[in-house]
């Protein structure tokens, strides 16, 4: 059927998804920089999300707190604020909230919102982004800790009275100097007040000292203990045998990012449940803004096992959904296809009459149509953009679509 809209960007519902071949058509038009236009009274239409690196670069995708511990699977902050501009939600959920990139964009345009997580460590992340400092105070912590820490560890442990007794994935992971450092600042943490910025701190650490290729940060499937060829560097590099240096620079860092949002902090209110969106209680809220876990992709208790292990966080990986470990079968399709609609139907329960569902998915496999139906939702638009950007050593390029629903 051909498509009769004016913009082939944008997807009228009754006409399907946009093709590669179409987009790469739209490159020569100009994509959406201005930020701070969009309002209520834009047009669909007139959202050209095809961003080329000199459109939006990196520094911009990942600004002040947004880059406060790496992620896998989150959405750039720029499609929030573009559809919480456009909708201006009084309070805006996201029921799959991950590291907070809803939350955070919200609480810059005075927006009241709701994030929930079954993931403790996500939720961590969540809560130090969008936290209220005193400025003064957190740096002093950070600078505390590491003058206690980080030159004699050994001393650290000793006066703390702790036994150098790692855990076998830690003894794996992690050369002994390093691990050492790790464990000294760990058993510090409690001595302050900023413990749970401090906590962020040490697992962004820790992700960077493991014994890992410097390329395979990502996904690293076993402990990397011989010099290797690096294909980031492009020669032979070792392992890294030291977490004092990335203790001490993500520290500055944590420090600059945490004082430049909070130059952007309004009043709004955040609240982050802890719990399975198939059937946490929701406060009400008249807009959803959320990029769901995709089905068979990530891992996303294992992504970030180094924390869990030195935090000692609650382990909840069987609830995830749509892990990587169940697989990509018949029958994890249908659990997933299930269980995204389980939490849509719940939180479609504290969602105002007149409110909306913007979902950002790639739905390569086309299930969200059955989810959206079964949900009790219509779909009103859908917003193609080009996805061209990765990280790491993931190679291509992808689509992903902005799923606008309301209630039927």
């Amino acid at each position: 059927m051909p498509r009769t809209t004016s913009n082939r960007q944008f997807i009228n519902p009754t006409n399907g998804s946009a093709s590669s071949q179409e987009f790469a058509l739209q490159y020569p038009l100009m994509p959406i920089t201005d930020f701070g236009s969009i309002t209520p009274d834009t047009p669909l239409e007139a959202l050209n999300l095809n961003w080329r690196e000199q459109d939006l670069p990196e520094r911009l995708r990942t600004k002040h707190v947004h880059r406060l511990h790496p992620y896998l699977g989150k959405f750039i902050p720029q499609i929030v604020e573009i559809f919480l501009r456009k909708f201006e939600p009084k309070t805006v959920c996201d029921p799959f909230s991950g590291s907070g990139t809803t939350l955070v964009e919200a609480v810059t345009l005075g927006i009241d919102s709701i994030g929930c997580d079954i993931s403790e460590f996500n939720n961590l992340v969540a809560g130090v982004k969008t936290g209220r400092y005193d400025l003064d105070a957190l740096e002093h912590d950070i600078f505390d800790i590491q003058n206690r820490a980080l030159p004699e560890p050994q001393k650290a442990l000793f006066e703390k009275g702790i036994p150098y007794s790692p855990s076998e994935y830690l003894a794996s992971w992690f050369a002994p100097s390093a691990l050492e450092a790790l464990l000294a600042y760990r058993e510090l943490i409690s001595d302050y007040p900023s413990a749970e910025v401090l906590k962020v701190i040490l697992s962004r650490s820790a992700r960077s000292a493991r014994l890992t290729a410097h390329f395979d940060l990502e996904f690293p499937k076993k402990p990397q203990t011989a010099p290797y060829y690096c294909y980031k560097h492009r020669r032979t590099c070792k392992p890294t045998d030291n977490a004092a240096q990335f203790l001490k620079r993500y520290g500055v860092d944590t420090l600059k990012r945490i004082r430049e949002f909070d130059s952007l902090q309004t009043e709004a209110q955040i609240k982050i449940i802890e719990g399975d969106s198939r059937n946490a209680e929701f406060p009400q809220h008249d807009l959803v803004i959320t990029s769901p876990p995709y089905v068979g992709l990530i891992d996303y208790h294992e992504q970030h096992r180094y924390a869990y292990e030195l935090l000692g966080l609650h382990w909840k990986a069987d609830k995830e959904i749509g892990a990587a470990a169940n697989g990509k079968s018949q029958k994890a399709v249908t659990e997933y296809v299930n269980n995204m609609i389980e939490s849509f139907r719940n939180v479609k329960r504290s969602l105002s009459p007149a409110g909306r569902m913007v979902v950002i998915v790639n739905d390569k496999l086309e299930l969200y149509d059955n989810i959206r139906e079964e949900a009790g939702m219509k779909l009103d638009a859908r917003v193609e953009w080009h996805v061209n950007r990765r990280t790491g050593r993931r190679s291509g390029d992808f689509f992903e679509s902005v799923l606008i629903w309301t209630r039927k």
